[in-house]
Protein backbone atom coordinates (compact mmCIF):
# COMPACT_ATOMS: atom_id res chain seq x y z
CA UNK A 1 0.00 0.00 0.00
CA UNK A 2 1.42 3.45 -1.07
CA UNK A 3 1.51 6.52 1.02
CA UNK A 4 -0.73 9.33 -0.19
CA UNK A 5 0.80 12.01 -1.91
CA UNK A 6 0.15 14.78 1.26
CA UNK A 7 1.89 12.16 3.40
CA UNK A 8 4.98 12.19 2.04
CA UNK A 9 4.64 16.41 0.69
CA UNK A 10 3.98 17.17 4.08
CA UNK A 11 7.06 17.18 5.86
CA UNK A 12 9.04 18.20 2.53
CA UNK A 13 7.14 21.47 3.28
CA UNK A 14 7.29 21.39 6.46
CA UNK A 15 11.36 21.60 5.97
CA UNK A 16 11.23 24.05 3.67
CA UNK A 17 9.16 26.36 5.95
CA UNK A 18 11.64 25.54 8.50
CA UNK A 19 14.52 26.85 6.93
CA UNK A 20 12.87 29.76 5.37
CA UNK A 21 11.54 30.41 9.39
CA UNK A 22 15.54 30.01 10.16
CA UNK A 23 17.16 32.15 7.52
CA UNK A 24 14.07 35.17 7.89
CA UNK A 25 15.16 35.07 11.40
CA UNK A 26 19.24 34.91 11.35
CA UNK A 27 19.13 37.32 8.24
CA UNK A 28 17.04 40.22 10.18
CA UNK A 29 19.62 39.21 13.43
CA UNK A 30 22.61 40.09 11.08
CA UNK A 31 21.29 43.51 9.72
CA UNK A 32 20.32 44.72 13.13
CA UNK A 33 23.54 43.58 14.19
CA UNK A 34 25.12 45.96 11.25
CA UNK A 35 23.01 48.71 12.52
CA UNK A 36 24.20 48.14 16.12
CA UNK A 37 27.67 48.45 15.21
CA UNK A 38 27.26 51.75 12.95
CA UNK A 39 24.67 52.99 15.44
CA UNK A 40 27.45 52.79 18.05
CA UNK A 41 30.48 53.75 15.80
CA UNK A 42 28.92 57.22 15.36
CA UNK A 43 25.79 57.19 13.63
CA UNK A 44 24.11 57.40 16.70
CA UNK A 45 25.71 61.43 16.80
CA UNK A 46 23.41 62.34 13.63
CA UNK A 47 20.16 64.15 14.62
CA UNK A 48 16.95 62.16 13.96
CA UNK A 49 19.09 59.21 12.22
CA UNK A 50 20.40 58.67 15.49
CA UNK A 51 17.44 57.28 17.01
CA UNK A 52 15.64 55.76 13.74
CA UNK A 53 19.06 53.43 13.73
CA UNK A 54 18.04 52.66 17.29
CA UNK A 55 14.76 51.80 16.75
CA UNK A 56 15.46 49.56 13.41
CA UNK A 57 17.93 47.78 15.93
CA UNK A 58 15.45 46.93 18.51
CA UNK A 59 12.73 46.09 15.75
CA UNK A 60 14.83 44.04 13.60
CA UNK A 61 16.19 42.18 17.08
CA UNK A 62 12.38 42.13 18.04
CA UNK A 63 11.06 40.36 14.90
CA UNK A 64 14.06 37.68 14.63
CA UNK A 65 12.89 37.05 18.51
CA UNK A 66 9.25 36.63 16.77
CA UNK A 67 10.12 34.86 13.83
CA UNK A 68 12.14 32.62 16.04
CA UNK A 69 9.64 31.64 18.59
CA UNK A 70 6.42 31.28 16.19
CA UNK A 71 7.32 30.96 12.75
CA UNK A 72 3.87 33.11 12.30
CA UNK A 73 2.84 34.23 8.39
CA UNK A 74 1.84 38.12 10.14
CA UNK A 75 4.80 38.00 11.42
CA UNK A 76 6.96 36.85 8.62
CA UNK A 77 4.94 39.05 6.65
CA UNK A 78 5.80 42.22 9.08
CA UNK A 79 9.47 41.01 8.96
CA UNK A 80 9.80 41.13 5.05
CA UNK A 81 7.80 44.66 4.66
CA UNK A 82 10.33 46.01 7.58
CA UNK A 83 13.37 44.49 5.55
CA UNK A 84 11.97 46.47 2.55
CA UNK A 85 11.21 49.55 4.55
CA UNK A 86 14.88 49.76 5.60
CA UNK A 87 16.43 49.45 2.43
CA UNK A 88 14.40 52.00 1.18
CA UNK A 89 15.64 54.49 3.99
CA UNK A 90 18.90 53.62 2.97
CA UNK A 91 18.45 53.97 -0.82
CA UNK A 92 16.72 57.65 0.00
CA UNK A 93 19.62 58.45 2.06
CA UNK A 94 22.06 57.39 -1.20
CA UNK A 95 20.02 58.98 -3.77
CA UNK A 96 18.44 62.80 -1.95
CA UNK A 97 20.15 62.71 2.07
CA UNK A 98 17.21 61.64 4.52
CA UNK A 99 17.09 64.28 7.34
CA UNK A 100 20.08 66.16 6.58
CA UNK A 101 21.95 63.42 6.04
CA UNK A 102 23.84 61.98 2.99
CA UNK A 103 25.02 58.46 2.51
CA UNK A 104 27.77 57.35 0.35
CA UNK A 105 28.83 53.57 -0.92
CA UNK A 106 30.17 51.84 1.93
CA UNK A 107 30.86 48.09 2.45
CA UNK A 108 28.21 47.78 5.80
CA UNK A 109 26.28 49.89 3.60
CA UNK A 110 26.34 47.01 0.43
CA UNK A 111 26.50 44.34 2.73
CA UNK A 112 23.32 45.42 5.25
CA UNK A 113 21.54 46.31 1.88
CA UNK A 114 22.17 42.61 0.65
CA UNK A 115 21.16 40.60 3.68
CA UNK A 116 18.02 43.20 3.66
CA UNK A 117 16.67 41.73 0.07
CA UNK A 118 17.51 38.05 1.33
CA UNK A 119 16.00 38.82 4.23
CA UNK A 120 12.93 40.10 2.38
CA UNK A 121 13.08 37.00 -0.07
CA UNK A 122 12.50 34.37 3.00
CA UNK A 123 10.18 35.73 4.77
CA UNK A 124 7.59 37.15 2.13
CA UNK A 125 8.48 33.33 0.69
CA UNK A 126 7.50 32.05 4.25
CA UNK A 127 4.06 34.33 4.52
CA UNK A 128 3.37 33.14 0.97
CA UNK A 129 3.69 29.59 1.43
CA UNK A 130 0.55 27.53 1.84
CA UNK A 131 -0.54 25.73 5.00
CA UNK A 132 0.25 22.02 6.06
CA UNK A 133 -2.94 20.45 6.89
CA UNK A 134 -2.36 20.49 10.36
CA UNK A 135 -1.73 24.62 10.77
CA UNK A 136 -4.99 24.58 8.16
CA UNK A 137 -6.93 22.96 10.94
CA UNK A 138 -6.45 25.22 13.78
CA UNK A 139 -9.47 27.03 14.62
CA UNK A 140 -9.75 30.59 12.88
CA UNK A 141 -13.44 31.54 13.63
CA UNK A 142 -12.65 34.82 15.60
CA UNK A 143 -10.21 35.24 12.98
CA UNK A 144 -10.37 38.54 10.05
CA UNK A 145 -9.99 37.90 6.61
CA UNK A 146 -7.18 38.99 5.92
CA UNK A 147 -5.41 37.00 8.91
CA UNK A 148 -7.28 33.63 7.47
CA UNK A 149 -5.64 34.58 4.35
CA UNK A 150 -2.46 35.09 5.99
CA UNK A 151 -2.70 32.01 7.46
CA UNK A 152 -4.04 29.95 4.46
CA UNK A 153 -0.68 31.21 2.20
CA UNK A 154 -0.79 32.26 -1.09
CA UNK A 155 0.06 29.15 -3.39
CA UNK A 156 1.89 30.37 -6.71
CA UNK A 157 3.27 33.59 -5.39
CA UNK A 158 7.07 32.19 -5.75
CA UNK A 159 7.49 33.38 -8.54
CA UNK A 160 6.22 36.95 -7.75
CA UNK A 161 8.27 36.90 -4.31
CA UNK A 162 11.44 35.87 -6.82
CA UNK A 163 10.45 39.01 -9.06
CA UNK A 164 10.25 41.54 -6.44
CA UNK A 165 13.43 40.37 -5.16
CA UNK A 166 15.18 40.31 -8.40
CA UNK A 167 14.19 43.99 -9.42
CA UNK A 168 14.89 45.36 -5.90
CA UNK A 169 18.30 43.79 -5.98
CA UNK A 170 18.88 45.09 -9.02
CA UNK A 171 17.99 48.73 -7.87
CA UNK A 172 19.93 48.69 -5.13
CA UNK A 173 22.66 47.63 -7.01
CA UNK A 174 22.21 50.45 -9.79
CA UNK A 175 21.63 52.77 -6.73
CA UNK A 176 25.19 51.59 -4.98
CA UNK A 177 26.87 51.74 -7.86
CA UNK A 178 25.99 55.37 -8.45
CA UNK A 179 26.88 56.26 -4.98
CA UNK A 180 30.40 56.79 -4.95
CA UNK A 181 31.79 59.66 -2.94
CA UNK A 182 32.65 62.87 -4.25
CA UNK A 183 35.75 64.20 -5.07
CA UNK A 184 38.06 66.93 -3.54
CA UNK A 185 36.67 70.19 -2.78
CA UNK A 186 38.94 73.00 -4.73
CA UNK A 187 39.40 76.24 -3.20
CA UNK A 188 39.19 77.67 -6.54
CA UNK A 189 37.21 81.17 -6.01
CA UNK A 190 38.61 81.58 -2.48
CA UNK A 191 37.69 81.44 0.72
CA UNK A 192 34.74 83.38 2.92
CA UNK A 193 33.03 83.52 5.55
CA UNK A 194 28.46 83.30 6.28
CA UNK A 195 26.33 83.74 9.20
CA UNK A 196 24.94 80.37 10.96
CA UNK A 197 22.31 80.38 13.66
CA UNK A 198 24.04 84.11 14.34
CA UNK A 199 28.16 81.83 14.29
CA UNK A 200 30.45 83.85 11.48
CA UNK A 201 31.87 80.30 10.08
CA UNK A 202 34.29 79.79 7.19
CA UNK A 203 32.73 78.17 3.80
CA UNK A 204 34.22 78.01 0.39
CA UNK A 205 33.59 79.70 -2.85
CA UNK A 206 29.95 78.40 -3.30
CA UNK A 207 29.27 79.33 0.20
CA UNK A 208 29.51 75.69 1.73
CA UNK A 209 30.38 75.40 5.29
CA UNK A 210 34.18 73.93 6.11
CA UNK A 211 34.66 71.90 8.91
CA UNK A 212 37.69 70.61 10.90
CA UNK A 213 38.53 67.10 12.11
CA UNK A 214 39.56 66.77 15.51
CA UNK A 215 42.26 64.08 15.44
CA UNK A 216 43.75 65.57 12.50
CA UNK A 217 47.49 67.95 13.09
CA UNK A 218 48.41 70.95 11.72
CA UNK A 219 50.97 68.97 9.13
CA UNK A 220 48.67 65.76 8.97
CA UNK A 221 45.31 64.53 7.44
CA UNK A 222 43.75 61.79 9.44
CA UNK A 223 40.90 61.65 6.67
CA UNK A 224 41.42 58.97 4.03
CA UNK A 225 38.94 56.51 2.29
CA UNK A 226 35.26 56.33 3.47
CA UNK A 227 36.13 59.12 5.58
CA UNK A 228 37.13 61.68 2.70
CA UNK A 229 34.09 60.35 0.83
CA UNK A 230 31.70 61.55 3.60
CA UNK A 231 34.23 64.70 4.40
CA UNK A 232 35.84 65.95 0.99
CA UNK A 233 38.98 67.64 2.05
CA UNK A 234 39.57 71.16 -0.06
CA UNK A 235 42.22 71.07 -1.93
CA UNK A 236 43.85 73.74 -4.45
CA UNK A 237 45.76 77.17 -4.04
CA UNK A 238 43.69 78.97 -1.06
CA UNK A 239 42.88 82.88 -1.64
CA UNK A 240 40.97 84.70 0.92
CA UNK A 241 37.41 87.31 0.69
CA UNK A 242 36.61 89.81 2.66
CA UNK A 243 36.17 88.79 6.58
CA UNK A 244 38.73 86.08 6.51
CA UNK A 245 41.14 87.07 9.20
CA UNK A 246 42.73 83.83 10.07
CA UNK A 247 46.24 82.19 8.43
CA UNK A 248 46.03 80.04 5.39
CA UNK A 249 48.17 77.27 4.64
CA UNK A 250 48.43 73.81 3.02
CA UNK A 251 49.79 70.29 3.44
CA UNK A 252 50.52 67.12 1.13
CA UNK A 253 48.12 64.53 1.61
CA UNK A 254 49.12 60.93 1.34
CA UNK A 255 47.63 60.88 -2.43
CA UNK A 256 49.36 63.41 -3.56
CA UNK A 257 46.67 66.38 -3.54
CA UNK A 258 47.51 69.78 -1.43
CA UNK A 259 45.24 69.95 1.10
CA UNK A 260 44.07 73.70 2.53
CA UNK A 261 44.24 74.40 6.48
CA UNK A 262 42.94 77.43 8.25
CA UNK A 263 44.82 78.14 11.40
CA UNK A 264 46.30 75.23 11.59
CA UNK A 265 42.97 72.87 10.79
CA UNK A 266 42.84 70.72 7.37
CA UNK A 267 39.84 72.10 5.50
CA UNK A 268 36.76 69.83 4.61
CA UNK A 269 33.81 70.11 3.18
CA UNK A 270 30.59 67.73 3.99
CA UNK A 271 28.67 65.59 1.79
CA UNK A 272 25.44 66.00 3.90
CA UNK A 273 25.87 69.65 3.31
CA UNK A 274 23.97 70.43 -0.16
CA UNK A 275 23.49 74.02 -0.24
CA UNK A 276 24.90 77.26 1.51
CA UNK A 277 23.41 78.36 4.82
CA UNK A 278 23.66 74.39 6.50
CA UNK A 279 25.60 73.03 8.79
CA UNK A 280 24.69 69.68 9.33
CA UNK A 281 28.20 68.50 9.67
CA UNK A 282 28.63 70.36 13.33
CA UNK A 283 29.36 68.54 16.14
CA UNK A 284 29.02 65.42 14.59
CA UNK A 285 30.96 62.05 16.36
CA UNK A 286 31.68 60.15 12.95
CA UNK A 287 34.42 57.96 10.97
CA UNK A 288 37.06 58.36 14.22
CA UNK A 289 35.90 61.38 15.48
CA UNK A 290 34.35 65.05 16.05
CA UNK A 291 33.61 67.68 13.33
CA UNK A 292 33.61 71.07 14.03
CA UNK A 293 32.55 74.02 11.98
CA UNK A 294 35.48 76.09 11.05
CA UNK A 295 34.71 79.88 13.20
CA UNK A 296 36.07 83.16 12.48
CA UNK A 297 36.73 85.78 15.07
CA UNK A 298 37.22 88.99 15.07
Amino acid sequence: MQPHRWMTARPSRRHQQLGLRLAGAGLLAATGAIHLDLYLTGYRSIPTLGWLFLLQVIAAFGLAAAMLASGSRLIAAAGAGFALATLGGYLLAVWIGLFGFKEIRTTAGIVAGVIEVAAFAALAALAATPATRGQQARPAASSSPLLARLRAGSPGAGPAVAGISLTVLAVFGVSVARAGGPGPAPASGGLKTATISGVTVLTNAQGLTLYWFAPDSATRSTCYGTCAAYWPPVTGTPTVGPGVTGTLATIKRSDGTTQVTYNGHPLYTYVGDTAPGQDFGNNLDLNGGLWHQVTVSG
